[in-house]
């Protein structure tokens, strides 16, 4: 099965280890380099499967650690997810069930998206009732510094980084992207500032530079550093050198005459050939291989836990139609497994792991629990309510089995519909919300989601109904409503013109960034910018 999730616990420490190193005893506290990238796909990087992106230093750190096979985010957008790796709940109990910002009620209509259904309101930032991942550190003696993206509240609500753990916060507020500086410095970002020796830098690079200042300034004391990409999130960016790279390789490897395809609402990306996006992954592997390199010229790379992962899967429809997941299905924002499905890796020095694949069940909500356990840290089951510690499955033990859960009652900007979700060993039930059909897949058969079993197996869809239904209800959580106005035949004209408008745009647009001479502006987007 494809390696998954980038997550890498470093668990750096001088620690013992015994004979076979196969447990992992600490005699000092372990340093913690928690990396997410934003919109990543599971099969975005090489050591997952991909052909067409390289990723060198991300696939040494997964070769080194441990891969979560069938690692989930807790949602197919961002809020949420990011949410649960700070707090550990599925997103049912934490309230933040769709990405800050997006419309509810009545204001949803005003996105003209003519759908059935008007999706209900939800907390648009981290409450500060939630303890928190650095709260729990830094109450432990740990400095902890956080870098990128945050996009769970900002300063109006009191609810940034700072707010909620972090020593120091390095560009995070409430924008889910780069914002009007792009990718490339000068950033205008509010929460970090502009150098002008750095004036071309990209912002991945600037945030592992910022990054491994905070390490190297703190390499006498025990850190906690969350370094969360804005990268891969759309607008898609990257430097004139890796987009010709790409593009030749995409040639090389042969361009399709068609690049999309038709998925229930919007077209979606057939083949891993943007140039663009591939360079973008690339300049995200080499910051973190530079945040990397840090920690082994410090000498911290004995004693650092690094964690990779995503926050949903990669964008295949939508947003810049950036990518496809391979043998998974869909995309960002949908319920399908390319949607949920996110690269996984955990990193621990002291166990000799060689890229050991592990095919439990895991989500984003596991690694709070996880990283105290790992540093030795008393669990907080009542904060981390939906999380368990993946310490014994590192230790070649078990855990006990349970099903993953999903609550998401709204429509995604990348075609996803209302739906809840469970997955219980093999099967996977979706629910979806506009007229309460069901989907059953076995993922060991069928990964890619194609034969519904719902009809066929109609008692395993009953009993895994009814486990979800018993679940929501005990979230006491938020529904869809209908719209009493909905007017079927303006939905109708929207899927006609998406095929019939939109797709030949995407289309051409592919062919544009696939031909020699493409160039998207006379500077790069700012990365070809010189000095008067």
């Amino acid at each position: 099965m494809k390696k998954s999730i980038l997550i890498f616990l470093i668990v750096l420490g001088a620690c013992k280890t015994n004979d076979s190193a196969t447990n992992i005893t600490q005699t000092t506290k372990p340093n913690i380099l928690f990396v997410v990238v934003d919109d990543l796909g599971y099969a975005d990087l090489s050591v997952m499967g991909s052909k067409y992106y390289e990723t060198p230093n991300i696939d040494a750190l997964a070769t080194s650690g441990t891969i979560f096979t069938n690692g989930y985010a807790t949602c197919a957008v961002c809020s949420p997810s990011r949410a649960s790796l700070l707090n550990g709940q599925f997103t049912a109990r934490h309230g933040i069930t769709q990405f800050d910002g997006a419309p509810s009620g009545q204001a949803w209509k005003k996105k003209n998206r003519h759908t059935k259904l008007l999706p209900p309101e939800y907390k648009h930032h981290l409450d500060t009732s939630d303890v928190t991942l650095p709260e729990v550190f830094k109450e432990n003696g740990y400095r902890t510094f956080f870098a990128g993206k945050w996009h769970l509240g900002g300063e109006k609500e009191h609810s940034l980084p700072t707010n909620h753990g972090f020593d120091i916060n390095m560009g995070g507020y409430e924008k889910g992207g780069p914002g009007k500086g792009g990718y490339f410095s000068p950033f205008n970002n509010p929460m970090m500032e502009d150098h002008e020796a750095e004036k071309g830098i990209s912002l991945s690079m600037k945030l592992a530079k910022e990054t491994s200042n905070f390490i190297e300034e703190n390499k006498d004391t025990t850190f906690l550093a969350y370094l969360s990409f804005y990268a891969v999130h759309a607008p898609i960016q990257t430097l004139k050198d890796k987009w010709k790279k790409y593009r030749d390789k995409a040639e090389q490897m042969g361009i399709a005459e068609n690049g999309f395809e038709m998925e229930r609402v919007l077209p979606a990306r057939k083949h891993q050939d943007n140039p663009v996006y591939a360079g973008l992954v690339e300049q995200v592997d080499e910051a973190i291989g530079s945040v990397m390199q840090t920690l082994k010229d410090t000498g911290l790379d004995k004693n650092t836990i690094v964690v990779f992962t995503s926050d949903n899967g990669g964008v295949t429809s939508g947003d810049n139609y950036s990518t496809n997941q391979l043998s998974l299905r869909g995309g960002k924002g949908y319920q399908w497994e390319g949607g949920l499905r996110v690269p996984y890796f955990i990193y621990v020095p002291e166990i000799q792991q060689n890229g050991a694949e592990i095919e439990v069940l895991v989500s984003g909500a596991d690694l709070f629990p996880t990283l105290l356990d790992l540093a030795e840290i008393p669990l907080r089951p009542q904060e981390h309510t939906d999380g368990v510690s993946l310490k014994p499955l590192l230790n070649g033990d078990k855990i006990d089995e349970r099903p993953l859960f999903w609550h998401y009652p709204h429509y995604g900007n990348q075609g996803g519909e209302p739906v809840s979700i469970i997955r219980k060993e093999n099967w996977k039930l979706i629910h979806y919300w506009e007229d309460s059909h069901q989907e059953l897949y076995d993922l060991n058969a069928d990964l890619g989601e194609t034969n519904n079993l719902a009809d066929k197996n109609a008692e395993k869809t009953q009993d895994l109904k009814e486990e979800l239904m018993s679940w929501l209800e005990s979230m006491n959580t938020e529904y869809a409503e209908l719209d009493p106005d909905w007017d079927e035949s303006a939905w109708n004209q929207r899927l006609k013109n998406n095929t019939t408008k939109l797709m030949p745009k995407l289309e051409a647009k592919r062919k544009q960034m696939l031909s020699p001479d493409y160039q998207p502006n006379k500077d790069w987007w700012g990365s070809e910018i010189k000095d008067d």
